[in-house]
C-alpha cells in the first residue's frame, strides 16, 4: 500500500458514513458515532534509516573539508588566472560561495533533498556564529596589539596625564582619572537606570493600557535616538540652564538618556516571557500583585533582567559623543562629579587618537582596551551577581529559608495545641483564671 493510499483510508476513516450507529445524547436526539482512532498498516514499503539532524559523520566531515579544498581551488583560478579580479576580501567571498554550492553537490551524492537543506542551513548558521566570533576576537585582539606597549606599563593605570605631555615616553603618565572618571559616570548613570528602566518595565507589563502603549512607543523611538542629540539636549537642559559648567553628573545625565530606552526595552521583553500561570497561581493564593510582581515575576526573570542592565552598561559605557559635550577634557584626576570636568575612557581615547605621536597613539588603543576589559569585568561581576535561575539559593540563603520555616512550624504548632485537662484539685481561684483560646478546628 503507498502512502497515498493509506492516507486516503484514514481520511476515508475519519469521515462518517451516513449508515453509521447512532447513541442518544441528553437532548434526546441521536448523533451518529464517530468512529474510533486506529493505528494505520505500515504498509510493505521499507522504511529507510532515520534522517540525521545533529551530530557529524565521517562522511560529513569529508564533504567540509573536501567542499573547502575545491572552493579555495576555484578561488584561486578565479583570482590568478582566468579573471581580472583581486583582494583578499573579493577572494574571501568568492571562496565562501563555491564552497556552499560544492557542499551542497557533494551531500546531494548521498542524500534527499531534505538532508541537503538541513547540512546547508547548518553550515550557513555554523558559518554565521564563525563570523561573529570572528570579528569580536579581531577587534579586541587588534586593540591590546597595537595598546600592547602602553599596557606593559603600570604606571599607565596610577598615574594621569598632568604631568605628561605628547613627546613624553610612555614610562610617563596613564590613564588613571579616566578610569575612575568612567566608573564614577557609569555608577550614576545605573544608580538612576535600573530602578527607572525595570519599574517602568513591570508597568508596562502588569499594569497595560494605552497609557502603557504610549510608553512602549516612546521607549521604541527612543532607541533609534542618535547620541549626539542626546549629549546636545543635556548640555542645552542641564549646562546651560543650571550648572553652567562641564562636569561628571551631566554627563551621567546624557548617558543615562542612551541607556534608558535600552534597559526598558529588554526587561520589557524578558518580563513578557514569564509564564501566566505563575501569576495566576500567586492570585488564587490571595497574594496581591505588588507582592506577586516582587515575590514571583522579578526573581523569575532575573537572569534576563541582568542581561538587560548589561546591555544598556554596555552602550552607555562607550558612548563618546554624549560625554564629548557633556563632561569636559581634563589631564587631573577629579573624583567629585559635581564639579569641573571629568574624562572617560572613550573620550581619552577619542583624545589620544587625535595627536600625531605614535606613543599618544599608542595610549587610545590602551585605553581602548582597559576599556574592553572593564566591560568585561562588570560582565562577569553582573552574571555572578543574577545569574542564577529561580529557586537557586546560596548557603546562606538556603540556611535563613529553613529558619523561617522552624518558625512557621512552631507558630503554627502554638495556634493548634489543645489546652491541658483542668485539675480537680487546683484552687477556686485557678478556675477562675481565663480559658485558653479554643481550637479553630
Amino acid at each position: 500500500m503507498t502512502p497515498d493510499e493509506t492516507l486516503t483510508t484514514v481520511l476515508a476513516a475519519d469521515a462518517v458514513a451516513p449508515d453509521a450507529p447512532t447513541r442518544p445524547a441528553l437532548d434526546g436526539w441521536s448523533r451518529p458515532v464517530a468512529p474510533r482512532t486506529f493505528r494505520p498498516q505500515p504498509g510493505d514499503d521499507p522504511i529507510g534509516p532515520p534522517r540525521r539532524i545533529r551530530g557529524a559523520a565521517a562522511e560529513d566531515a569529508f564533504n567540509v573539508v573536501g567542499a573547502l579544498g575545491a572552493a579555495a581551488a576555484v578561488a584561486t583560478l578565479l583570482f590568478g588566472w582566468f579573471t581580472p579580479m583581486t583582494g583578499a576580501v573579493g577572494w574571501a567571498v568568492v571562496t565562501y560561495l563555491s564552497f556552499v554550492v560544492i557542499y551542497a553537490l557533494l551531500v546531494a551524492l548521498r542524500a534527499d533533498a531534505q538532508e541537503v537543506a538541513d547540512r546547508v542551513m547548518t553550515a550557513l548558521l555554523y558559518s554565521a556564529g564563525a563570523i561573529l566570533i570572528a570579528a569580536l576576537v579581531f577587534v579586541v585582539c587588534f586593540a591590546v596589539f597595537r595598546g600592547f606597549p602602553a599596557l606593559v606599563n603600570l604606571n599607565s593605570f596610577v598615574q594621569t596625564m598632568a604631568s605628561a605631555g605628547p613627546l613624553d615616553p610612555l614610562s610617563v603618565g596613564g590613564i588613571a582619572h579616566a578610569i575612575v572618571g568612567t566608573l564614577i559616570q557609569i555608577s550614576i548613570a545605573l544608580a538612576i537606570t535600573v530602578p527607572l528602566g525595570i519599574a517602568t518595565a513591570v508597568f508596562m507589563n502588569e499594569i497595560g493600557g494605552r497609557f502603557a502603549r504610549f510608553v512602549r512607543t516612546i521607549s521604541d523611538a527612543m532607541t533609534a535616538l542618535p547620541s549626539i542629540v542626546a549629549g546636545l539636549f543635556v548640555y542645552s537642559a542641564v549646562i546651560q540652564l543650571i550648572t553652567h559648567e562641564r562636569s561628571g553628573f551631566a554627563a551621567s545625565l546624557a548617558i543615562t538618556v542612551m541607556m534608558l530606552p535600552i534597559v526598558i526595552r529588554a526587561a520589557d521583553v524578558v518580563l513578557r516571557l514569564v509564564p501566566a500561570n505563575l501569576r495566576e497561581a500567586s492570585y488564587a493564593l490571595g497574594s496581591s500583585r505588588w507582592r506577586t510582581v516582587w515575590h514571583v515575576v522579578l526573581p523569575t526573570s532575573r537572569s534576563g533582567l541582568v542581561t538587560a542592565v548589561i546591555l544598556g552598561t554596555a552602550r552607555g559605557i562607550g558612548e563618546t559623543s554624549p560625554v564629548l559635550l557633556t563632561s569636559g577634557v581634563t589631564a587631573y584626576l577629579n573624583v567629585n562629579p559635581f564639579s569641573g570636568p571629568m574624562i572617560s575612557l572613550p573620550l581619552q581615547v577619542f583624545d589620544f587618537v587625535k595627536s600625531p605621536e605614535p606613543t599618544m597613539i599608542a595610549r587610545g588603543f590602551g585605553a581602548a582596551a582597559t576599556l574592553i576589559l572593564l566591560v568585561l569585568l562588570l560582565f562577569i561581576v553582573a552574571r555572578i551577581i543574577g545569574g542564577k535561575g529561580p529557586g537557586q539559593l546560596s548557603d546562606r540563603q538556603r540556611r535563613a529559608r529553613v529558619a523561617r520555616s522552624h518558625d512557621d512550624l512552631r507558630r503554627i504548632e502554638a495556634r493548634h495545641r489543645v489546652p491541658a485537662p483542668a485539675d480537680d484539685s487546683a484552687p477556686a481561684s485557678a478556675s477562675a483564671a481565663p480559658s485558653a483560646p479554643k481550637d479553630p478546628q
